[in-house]
């Protein structure tokens, strides 16, 4: 069993940066890929960005390429994403999730665990 806490969201102005932190609650981080995955109101959850368990293989949704940054620390358990450039559209909560292997997978049916998720709203 795995528990994910995110912390990092808040209100942002159009333009500004944000970071995510995901901590993990197992002594085996490094043997899980982990994944950001966002819902806006309305509207189903969607892929951000993923990372495998050893940080070596990444991937982002279209939307967020090259302004967002997914990372992973292992001895400190955390997952991150840097959020640059940020726009109204933007704006839902975010969610980390992990999955033991090694691949970085863009389906969140692929996640069996989940933190609660944390707001970004972005002002425009």
């Amino acid at each position: 069993q795995v528990q994910l806490g995110e912390s990092g969201g808040g209100l942002v102005q159009a333009g500004g940066s944000l970071r995510l932190s995901c901590a993990a609650s197992t002594l085996t981080f490094s043997n899980y890929a982990m994944g950001w995955f966002r819902q806006a109101p309305g509207k189903e959850r969607e892929f951000v960005a993923a990372i495998s368990r050893s940080g070596g293989s990444i991937s982002y949704a279209d939307s967020v390429k090259g302004r967002f940054t997914i990372s992973r620390d292992n001895a400190r358990n955390t997952v991150y994403l840097q959020m640059n450039s940020l726009k109204p559209e933007d704006t839902a909560v975010y969610y980390c999730a992990a999955r033991w292997g090694t691949i970085a997978i863009m389906s969140d049916t692929s996640y069996p665990y989940w933190g609660q998720g944390t707001q970004v709203t972005v002002s425009s």
